[in-house]
């Protein structure tokens, strides 16, 4: 025992380098070569109870200097916090919604392993909740990130009755919902006033389901096109909840058979099913007929001819909505709806 008190002092009477070289220091280490009690280093880390600042201080140079990294589960007991976070996917999504679905996990990746955090995935469909209430109520994360808002939403409801700290990544008409969004309607506003202004009158829209909340903002976006050109939306040029291969499909036909100018499809997936159908039936784009997206990514990247679409950073939108939510879980002052930038970017679908 003597021997092994000696060696240890020895060890620690080179600066430390020495002693950390072999193995990584815990909380008892740090006590013990400061003369405190562990509780004391667990109230300078956690930067709760009461310390003097001089002993904080002492703590706090000792970590640094030879790099302690406290244990996540101690350092989740002193600060009453799991270090993880839920990020919420939607079950039902379709194939060409994955790049923007794994674009906006790695923004928040990138975030939560920054700040020591882990990730929970975690997959709902419609209103079926069963792994977020688990989740939650089992105590297992800090806060939750939706990456899809529903019009009538079970999940923000019943995150909000829990009174767990949450953000959206996209827009929501429920009261106090912390949001991160791309401004939808200004960029499909924009995108559909330069396709009237080039004098297509005959756009038929194509959209998803109408009770998610971005396909409404983007069909509110063209609506507001219209207004501006004081021209009311032809209902019969407008074609909604398409929501499988075939609608697409039939709206492409039907549009076709009425000699639209140009079809405007809500988002990429539709957009390449539009496109697909289109070579079915030998039409040449642009020259008789148009075609742009209000959602580019990599599903259409190599498309020919190559595509009008408005541009999104989904990434960024991921790394927003992460910084969003940490600083609700540190208790600070977030800004309740936050709207990113867009790009219109023109090719040759709508020259």
């Amino acid at each position: 025992i003597k021997h092994r008190q000696l060696y240890s002092a020895t060890k620690y009477s080179c600066s430390g380098e020495c002693f950390m070289s072999e193995k990584n220091i815990t909380i008892s280490d740090v006590a013990e070569a400061l003369g405190v009690s562990k509780t004391t280093v667990s109230r300078a880390i956690s930067g709760k109870g009461r310390i003097g600042e001089a002993t904080r201080k002492r703590v706090l140079e000792y970590i640094d200097k030879y790099d302690y990294k406290p244990n996540v589960i101690a350092k989740s007991l002193a600060q009453s916090k799991t270090f993880n976070i839920c990020v919420v996917m939607p079950g039902d999504y379709a194939l060409v919604d994955l790049p923007f679905f794994q674009e906006a996990i790695m923004g928040i990746q990138e975030i939560a392993g920054m700040m020591e955090y882990d990730i929970l995935l975690c997959i709902g469909s419609g209103n079926d909740m069963t792994g977020l209430t688990r989740i939650i109520k089992n105590g297992k994360v800090d806060g939750v990130i939706l990456l899809r808002t529903m019009i009538e939403d079970p999940q923000i409801t019943f995150l909000q009755d829990k009174g767990i700290p949450f953000v959206t990544a996209g827009s929501s008409r429920y009261k106090n919902v912390k949001q991160i969004d791309h401004d939808h309607k200004s960029a499909c506003r924009e995108l559909t006033s330069i396709l009237l202004m080039r004098g297509m009158k005959k756009i038929a829209i194509l959209g998803g389901n109408e009770d998610i909340v971005v396909n409404k903002t983007r069909l509110s976006g063209v609506e507001e096109a219209y207004e501006q050109f004081g021209m009311p939306i032809n209902k019969e040029w407008l074609f909604m909840n398409l929501e499988s291969r075939a609608f697409v499909e039939k709206a492409v036909d039907d549009a076709l058979n009425r000699k639209t100018d140009c079809i405007l499809c809500m988002d990429d997936g539709i957009c390449s099913q539009a496109m697909g159908r289109l070579r079915q039936r030998h039409v040449k784009v642009p020259d008789e007929v148009k075609i742009a997206s209000f959602y580019n990514s990599s599903v259409l990247e190599n498309n020919v001819p190559t595509i009008t679409s408005l541009s999104f950073d989904a990434k960024e939108l991921g790394i927003r909505a992460c910084k969003n939510l940490l600083h609700q879980i540190e208790g600070e002052e977030t800004i309740e709806r936050t709207l990113l930038p867009y790009e219109v970017v023109l090719k040759e679908s709508t020259q």
